[in-house]
């Protein structure tokens, strides 16, 4: 069931009154049914996946707790890892490893005759995998103790705002909220369905409308040159961010109709002036996860510096490979790598030639300059994020540095409406996060009068409808 679907406006008010209507003691369990019922609106069958990790993680859980042994407990630990990341390998990441040693093999004209498994990707199924490790993990480590209640726990795994893509939620957050008793709240009912408003606009207006013109490049390469392959990636970096985040507002919007409170995940990304900046700004609930959980372990930076850069570059290459069973994910994650370690390095080389020029002289100049680096930088990385194949990214950056004409493309511009609607729908997108980032607008609206916030939400309503792109659009994460 999509957010962006007829089904999901009669599912969340009938969730929503039962909700309310019923005794505390009985909710775990409606929304236990609720969100069993939402996930098995994609593929029924696929939930016995969620329903496995459950009881192995609850079940390793306790165990790990009750015994003294830490040999014992780490036996419980690897039954946890084993299972989920057995899934999740068998699943999303056989055929593509099947297929990468086939192709290496039939290099060298090696018989290799390992078939494929004809299967579909769980939708969501990187996204509960890593909720449900980490919970296992911080078990382990003594973190947290261990949920009795496997019917909360269960909840936990499979909460429906969150559940298919994010954020991810650790269980020391998440599993309290699901004990607290919850009285209807006037003001955090609008304030929710106000933030998953907003989440509509960033989906069907904004990123639906630009997958129009990214997408037409991006399944076509070598058919557009120059400037619109350009914009196009910096256009796709656009799609991805109002679509992730535009879902993230729409799960943290409807959870907090509820009266939970999902961690916040993007914090205005596109003004971030350098790399580590974009990283603490952007899919925040992955980065701490992937902190936490593979570079900490690593050594992190208490480490030699050689160590130290290795450990940033193998968790984005890393990173890159949970995005998608694909070479052009593995290259997008090494790129993230190489810009932070190129940061690194050149840090006070830059800021030296910058005091040279005078750069810092001249206000805001600095901080609009670094954007536009970062931005653009970005962008060049999802033409690898965007392409079918290595094959498509080679000839879309091929394209893409070739038959640069300005004239071409103003021409082409007059007579495309989908490009010209793309470019006023970043143009929107960048107007209200910038104003939100300078008088924090969420603070502004709720101090008007009623009047003056029912004629802000009936504006966003009439602008999701009158250009907003329906047809029930999947979101790019459901891929990952």
């Amino acid at each position: 069931m999509l957010f962006n679907s007829l089904e999901f406006v009669i599912f969340f008010p009938l969730v929503f009154i039962a909700y309310y209507s019923i005794p505390h003691k009985f909710r775990w369990l409606l929304l236990l049914v609720a969100s069993y019922y939402f996930y098995m609106c994609w593929r029924v069958e696929y939930i016995l996946l969620i329903v496995a990790s459950t009881v192995v993680d609850y079940y390793a859980a306790i165990g790990m707790y009750k015994s003294k042994k830490k040999s014992v407990r780490k036996k419980f630990l690897l039954l946890s890892l084993i299972v989920n990341l057995g899934l999740l390998f068998g699943f999303k990441y056989f055929n593509f490893l099947n297929d990468s040693f086939r192709a290496a093999f039939d290099y060298y004209n090696i018989f290799y005759d390992v078939p494929a498994f004809k299967i579909l990707l769980p939708v969501g199924i990187s996204f509960y995998t890593f909720q449900t490790l980490s919970y296992s993990i911080d078990v382990y480590r003594g973190r947290t103790k261990p949920e009795k209640h496997f019917g909360r726990f269960a909840l936990y795994v499979s909460f429906f705002p969150q559940l298919v893509a994010g954020p991810i939620e650790r269980s020391t957050r998440l599993l309290p909220q699901f004990s607290k008793v919850v009285a209807f709240n006037n003001s955090q009912v609008v304030s929710g369905l106000r933030l998953a408003l907003w989440g509509f606009v960033k989906k069907l207006v904004i990123a639906d409308r630009l997958g129009v013109y990214v997408g037409d490049i991006f399944t076509n390469p070598g058919e557009y040159q120059g400037l619109h392959v350009l914009i196009a990636s910096v256009f796709l970096h656009i799609q991805v961010y109002a679509d992730l985040s535009g879902y993230t507002d729409i799960a943290r919007g409807t959870a907090r109709a509820l009266g939970f409170d999902l961690i916040k995940n993007f914090n205005l990304p596109l003004f971030s002036t350098s790399f580590h900046d974009f990283w603490k700004r952007w899919h925040i609930s992955l980065t701490q996860w992937f902190t936490d959980y593979l570079y900490i372990p690593l050594g992190g930076s208490r480490v030699v510096k050689w160590r130290w850069y290795y450990n940033i570059f193998i968790v984005f290459l890393i990173s890159g490979l949970w995005h998608g069973a694909n070479w052009t994910f593995v290259i997008w994650g090494a790129l993230h790598g190489i810009y932070q370690l190129l940061e690194i390095w050149t840090n006070s080389l830059r800021h030296k030639f910058f005091r040279i020029i005078g750069l810092f002289k001249v206000p805001g100049l600095f901080r609009l300059l670094s954007i536009l680096t970062v931005l653009l930088l970005v962008s060049f990385a999802t033409l690898f994020f965007g392409a079918k194949n290595l094959s498509d990214s080679m000839i879309l950056i091929n394209s893409a540095f070739s038959e640069f004409s300005l004239n071409s493309f103003a021409h082409d511009f007059t007579k495309s409406l989908n490009l010209q609607l793309s470019f006023a729908v970043v143009i929107f997108l960048f107007s209200i996060e910038f104003l939100h980032s300078k008088f924090n607008l969420i603070h502004y609206i709720k101090q008007k009068p009623q009047f003056l916030r029912w004629i802000i939400y009936l504006t966003m309503i009439f602008i999701i409808f009158n250009f907003g792109v329906f047809g029930e659009k999947e979101f790019i994460y459901f891929e990952f």
